[in-house]
């Protein structure tokens, strides 16, 4: 697994402008959901790559250790050897001094083998603690935008169903309006008012018409006053 291209990606994915993805969504929770699978696939690999960084760091320290303690053990064999190189040579034995300085310088190459070997772990260790410390901060914000983009998508599914909600009680109410039963009792109400209209004209007909009739009576009993009257005036 390639740190580097883990990193490329936390950098990428923390880079991303969420709300502009959003707003230039069609389904905005279909892309957050994605969103969240994205972030969820490289936490997972952030996790798995710094278990490994983290393993070899533990790898490198060890060998660090080891190389450490052969420098010194080999420092010491070859403090040892020059020291019997001299007892010899005092002695007066020069072949066995010769044989034990070669072997002091033997023991001297091994250690500065070891010391360069230490040199180096001591390198990488430095850059493997780094690369950790960088996977471990990018895993640590990768979880949490990861947290943040979740909270948002229960918002955001949230807000649409209660938009939803909302929309279906106004389309109810829309259709109540429409399908108002009061509209219908007003139509019944003016009807009732029409037929008692046409009530009262028949009444006031009715009423025209007797009141004709009585007039015309008192206009017979005049008539006769008249005659009667007449007739008074002529055998008078």
């Amino acid at each position: 697994m390639a740190q580097s291209t883990i990193l490329g990606r936390i950098g990428q994915l923390m880079r991303a402008n969420i709300n502009a993805l959003l707003d230039g969504a069609e389904d905005p929770e279909k892309m957050l959901d994605q969103l969240v699978r994205d972030f969820t696939n490289n936490i997972a690999e952030a996790e798995a790559a710094v278990a490994q960084t983290v393993g070899n760091l533990r790898l490198l320290e060890d060998d660090h250790r080891e190389a450490k303690a052969a420098q010194g053990e080999w420092g010491d064999k070859a403090r040892a050897a020059a020291r019997k190189a001299d007892e010899m040579r005092t002695a007066g034995n020069t072949a066995e001094a010769e044989r034990f300085e070669e072997l002091a310088k033997i023991a001297i190459r091994r250690q500065i083998s070891f010391e360069n070997s230490v040199s180096s772990f001591e390198g990488q260790i430095a850059q493997q603690t780094d690369l950790t410390e960088q996977l471990k901060t990018g895993l640590n914000k990768l979880r949490a935008k990861r947290e943040e983009l979740v909270q948002k998508r229960d918002e955001l599914v949230s807000r649409a169903k209660m938009a939803s909600a909302q929309r279906q009680v106004q389309e109810a109410v829309r259709e109540v309006s429409v399908m108002d039963p009061t509209s219908e009792l007003n139509r019944f109400e003016e009807r009732v008012r029409r037929e008692e209209a046409m009530a009262r004209g028949m009444q006031e007909v009715a009423s025209s018409s007797l009141e004709e009739e009585f007039a015309s009576l008192d206009d017979a009993d005049t008539e006769s006053e008249v005659e009667a009257r007449l007739a008074t005036l002529r055998n008078g």
